[in-house]
């Protein structure tokens, strides 16, 4: 079959879309499991501190365990561990039932981009694995969006527990497919000899001579912590894009919240269109002659610049130029996430490149956790004082900077180096 790296491709996709849609099932679904169970908001709010919880330390364990098991069992482990959890949703009715079964699918889910991170390294060469990167990582948004989508009309037709039943039930339809189907390029009867020769086309080659690495070695090694960076300044931004525009808009530009909104459905579908083009931005560099490592980062460069334009929404008046701002800054930041993903295949063999981006995405799950503490904080001591959008344009311009900082970090951390005489890293 011709080009069947890309048929993968589109397993990944459909994997982190259902991936997404399992985990935001409860948050819709939130206002009727309140009147069933009588939570409270701080009920609700130790349910999801357990999956975030959990959905951390799964990134690395799950990490770890992918690299050991190999791309084929990891993921199918990780997808069995989420869907059986999404599925028990239906069983449970006590807020302790709930946050147990919250974290057992934060450890599955867990296991999603680092196994999916895998595949992109094994399946293809690296002047692909940005637009291949950015193809899975946009399951994301499809995850939300066929939510929003999905969760009414079982509701509807069913009841709650059905919802539960049957999301959870996917993962199960794509793992069918998923055994048959997976297999290492040069294993694979379905792979031409074309395609292996392009597939392997560079994949031998690392920015640094490092054939095996121990994963407690990681820790050691600058590149880890380049990608690190990435994910634990930027990750935080990104979810306070996803929770707090809602009732920004609504304090701001009066958005009626109960009913559905145009304004952040063209913002949120925004972070579709910069998964895809961050990744084919980069991959275009890589094939006009610029290095792999130099590609990544001027990309990443590009991004941080154009997403100061986000401190520029305080002085928005106007709903739709704030919305056309904000939609550049989500674009921007999937754009950036995407080649965050794809340096870390970039920088180690692929034996390790599991752990790197489990260890990654720890990092980012933990600055999910302490973000949010400065942003309340803020909006509180703005609130207090009579001036909540105060707080809000202090948020946006600490986003603003922080992708260039981020971005200096970087570059510093990936430098070339000299190893034993040899200039290695660009």
């Amino acid at each position: 079959m011709k080009n069947y790296r890309w048929f993968i491709v589109f397993m990944l996709l459909a994997a982190t879309t259902i991936n997404y849609v399992d985990r935001q099932v409860i948050g819709l679904l939130k206002p009727i499991l309140e009147k069933e169970f009588n939570w409270t908001e701080t009920d609700f709010a130790r349910i999801v501190m357990a999956f975030s919880a959990a959905y951390a330390a799964g990134l690395l364990l799950m990490g770890r365990l992918i690299d050991r098991v190999g791309t084929k069992r990891g993921y199918s482990i990780s997808v069995i561990i989420w869907s059986v959890a999404g599925m028990m949703h239906a069983v449970v009715r006590s807020v302790f039932g709930f946050a147990a079964v919250r974290m057992v699918l934060g450890i599955g889910e867990a296991g999603n981009f680092p196994a999916a991170m895998k595949a992109v390294s094994e399946w293809f060469p690296k002047k692909e694995k940005g637009l291949a990167t950015g193809i899975l990582n946009a399951g994301s948004s499809v995850g939300v969006v066929a939510a929003l989508a999905l969760v009414p009309w079982i509701l509807n037709a069913y009841g709650w527990q059905e919802v539960f039943w049957i999301t959870g039930a996917l993962g199960f339809v794509w793992l069918a497919v998923w055994w048959i189907i997976y297999e290492l390029p040069s294993k694979h009867k379905r792979v031409t000899r074309a395609e292996l020769i392009l597939i392997q086309d560079g994949q031998d080659k690392v920015e640094f001579p490092a054939p095996e690495i121990k994963w407690w070695e990681l820790f050691r090694m600058r590149e880890t912590w380049a990608v690190v960076t990435g994910k634990f300044l930027i990750d935080p931004i990104y979810w306070f894009f996803l929770f707090w525009l809602p009732s920004y808009f609504s304090t701001t530009f009066g958005l009626d919240l109960k009913k559905p909104s145009l304004p952040l459905m063209v913002i949120y579908a925004a972070t579709t269109v910069g998964s895809v083009g961050g990744g084919y931005f980069s991959s275009w560099l890589i094939k006009k002659g610029w290095s792999v490592l130099r590609a990544r980062k001027g990309a990443l460069l590009v991004f941080a610049i154009f997403e100061f334009s986000v401190i520029l929404v305080q002085f928005m008046t106007d709903v739709w130029f704030a919305v056309a701002l904000l939609s550049l800054a989500v674009a921007l930041h999937q754009a950036w996430a995407t080649n965050i993903f794809t340096l870390a295949s970039d920088l180690f063999p692929k034996e390790s490149v599991s752990s790197v981006v489990g260890i990654a995405g720890m990092s980012g799950a933990i600055g999910g956790i302490l973000f949010p503490m400065l942003i309340g904080y803020l909006l509180d001591h703005y609130k207090a004082a009579g001036n909540l959008q105060g707080g809000y344009y202090v948020i946006f311009t600490l986003c603003g900077f922080t992708y260039s900082v981020a971005w200096l970090i970087i570059h510093f951390l990936t430098r070339p180096k000299t190893v034993k005489g040899v200039v290695v890293g660009e």
